[in-house]
């Protein structure tokens, strides 16, 4: 934190790789060099030398001196180098402009870069122009880059602790860069702390000497209490995916400028709870357990995603009791599910499984005992959502009669048939599917009874929950030849990981097709999924939106313009709003927009009011009782 009011602070910050995404002098060169067949090679020489020069490995003089040779640059390039860094400022600079330029007189740009590309660049932030310190390029008669001016003390080694010396600042001085010599100005005594910045770049040898490393200037201005364009620096929000999650949702929230930590398999338990300290999002699919006790370990956990259909590996009301918003992908896979179960109708109907085994063997079978075709087939659905309803339309393409049975009264779609009760459905099909959700009551939905009550020779798939088919039961239909072929891709217990043995009584069976739960893991599917609910997740950390959830009262907010935003999540007992604007009337402030919607068991307010006011507000709607959470976005 500073030790002195900003007005008695001085920040000096590096321009290339820190105020902007790129080397100025890379940037050129890529420029100048356009049509030069060696323009690879010495670009890469260039950044190489750059990068030797700025961990320290050579003098700041060596590196200027040896880049300069191999530009090959001209005045009239200056302009085009110019449009290109333009949309290179690094971001963290950008969303903070209104702090530059409110501060304007407290801040230096001290590079080791040149006049003739900084200058322009950070003056259109509020930088001031007197406040710019950096080398000037010296030109030939014919315009083209020779040098640079020698005298000056940037062009030598130490040069910034030269120029800091000379400038003789009244008052703390606060470096920010990513090179070498910033840290040299540190270790000098004339600055007061050291901020390894890598939003851009990250510098071990840099890194090492830092007082703090500083992620974005976000992280900066939160760390010492200053004015930002952000409530809380992204850097500082931690994402945990497990299960080999989508690569894209990866990328989405490294783009956000979250921190990730990715882990291929599932945990189990007790590894979730030693991983899950100080994580504010937690990705997972379907083998890993969100439990109450890991829920009880989570301190900072604002939302769970699950990349797949289904929630109940998660205790979805321990969630709701700590205010954490749980998202899942209810569509990204559903086509892939439907595909999967009309393959394997098919297969099963036909009795492909058994013939194509037979063949691996040497057994040439031809013969059309047992192969029928689906067109005409009575197809049940047991529930009748995303996945059903969508199975239900491309069956009746394929020429079959669709019944369904759910306990929602659901409007039949194309020339589907509503089934008063499960039994209904059980007896009138030639082929059951099943579709339900992983709601406890459903464990065991199909058992011995329920197999009694279908025809002889029924085809049986189970593509969504493990727990809802009494395995046991399956595998004496099976053996009796009740059920004539089966295909399961969910069981009630699924090894963790592929190193694990899948153990099971249906193994070995006759036509029966075992598939490792990949209902949905098709390559469109989890692209699907790994965009989805990241946005989900992303829009609820950003804006507060809980549009999807499937434990939040849902609320789509708009954009948050020029007001801070106060989310407040309580208990759902009476009063709680009555309370809140009690303490907003208290400290005169006025209510841009408010929201509130409530469940069973919590209540979602969220109040958009004016920048200025009263910090104290923020403590008051802390201590509210029946707060569960609270928090603030600007």
């Amino acid at each position: 934190m500073l030790t002195k009011p900003i007005e008695q602070t001085y920040l000096v910050i590096d321009f290339d790789s820190t105020f902007t995404k790129v080397e100025g002098l890379d940037v050129l060169a890529e420029i100048s060099l356009a049509g030069n067949r060696e323009r690879d090679r010495i670009v890469e020489e260039i950044k190489a030398i750059t990068d030797r020069g700025m961990s320290g490995e050579i003098s700041l003089a060596q590196s200027l001196e040896m880049r300069l040779r191999l530009l090959q640059a001209h005045r009239d390039h200056i302009p085009a180098l110019l449009e290109v860094l333009k949309d290179k400022i690094s971001d963290s600079f950008q969303r903070n402009r209104d702090f530059l330029i409110e501060n304007a007189e407290q801040i230096y740009i001290v590079s080791s870069g040149f006049k003739e590309f900084i200058v322009p660049i950070v003056t259109m932030l509020g930088i001031k122009e007197d406040h710019v310190f950096a080398n000037t390029f010296l030109y030939d008669d014919e315009g083209n880059i020779v040098g640079c001016d020698c005298d000056n003390p940037l062009a030598t080694d130490k040069g910034k602790v030269t120029l800091i010396r000379n400038l003789n600042l009244d008052g703390d001085v606060y470096v920010i860069g990513d090179g070498y010599t910033d840290y040299e100005i540190r270790e000098s005594g004339l600055a007061n702390r050291f901020y390894a910045f890598t939003e851009n770049v990250m510098r071990p040898k840099v890194i090492e000497k830092a007082d703090h490393i500083t992620p974005s200037l976000d992280e900066f201005l939160y760390h010492n209490k200053l004015s930002r364009s952000q409530s809380y620096p992204k850097s500082r929000i931690k994402v945990l995916l497990l299960e080999n999650v989508h690569p894209v949702a990866v990328h989405l929230f490294e783009k956000e400028g979250f921190s990730v930590e990715i882990l291929k398999g599932a945990l189990d338990e007790d590894e979730l709870i030693e991983k899950v300290r100080n994580v504010h999002i937690l990705g997972i699919r379907s083998k890993t357990n969100v439990t109450r006790r890991v829920l009880e370990n989570a301190n900072k956990l604002m939302c769970v995603g699950a990349f797949c259909i289904g929630t109940n590996q998660i205790d979805l009301s321990a969630c709701t009791e700590r205010g954490i918003a749980v998202f899942n992908a209810p569509y990204s896979n559903t086509r892939s599910v439907v595909e999967l179960a009309i393959g394997e109708i098919i297969m099963l109907i036909r009795n492909v499984v058994p013939k194509s085994n037979q063949m691996h063997l040497g057994k040439w079978d031809k013969s059309a005992n047992n192969s029928f075709e689906v067109r005409g087939k009575k197809l049940g659905l047991v529930g009748y959502g995303n996945i059903g309803t969508q199975l239900s339309v491309v069956a009746e393409a394929l020429g079959m009669e669709v019944y369904f049975y759910d306990i929602v009264d659901k409007l039949s779609l194309g020339n589907a048939r509503k089934c008063r009760t499960l039994d209904e459905l059980l007896t009138v099909s030639d082929i059951v599917s099943l579709h339900t959700d992983g709601r406890k009551d459903n464990k065991n939905l199909i058992g011995a009874r329920e197999f009694s009550l279908m025809k002889n020779g029924v085809i049986f798939l189970n593509l969504s929950r493990g727990h809802i088919v009494d395995i046991p039961a399956l595998v004496d239909a099976l053996k009796s030849g009740k059920v004539a072929g089966a295909g399961i891709d969910v069981f009630p217990y699924e090894p963790k990981t592929n190193n694990e043995e899948f153990i099971n009584e249906l193994r070995g069976l006759p036509n029966v097709i075992l598939t490792p739960h990949i209902g949905g893991s098709t390559e469109e599917a989890q692209a699907n999924i790994g965009n989805f609910v990241p946005g989900k997740l992303l829009e609820y950390i950003n804006n507060g939106s809980t549009y999807g959830s499937v434990n939040f009262p849902e609320l789509q907010l708009p954009l948050l313009k020029a007001s801070h935003r106060l989310l407040h999540i309580h208990e759902n007992v009476p009063g709680i709003l009555a309370k809140i604007n009690a303490i907003f009337a208290k400290h005169n402030i006025n209510i841009q927009g408010q929201y509130l919607k409530t469940t069973e068991s919590i209540g979602y307010v969220i109040t958009d009011i004016a920048k200025n006011y009263d910090e104290n507000v923020i403590q008051e709607l802390r201590d509210i009782d029946n707060t569960i959470k609270f928090r603030l976005l600007y």
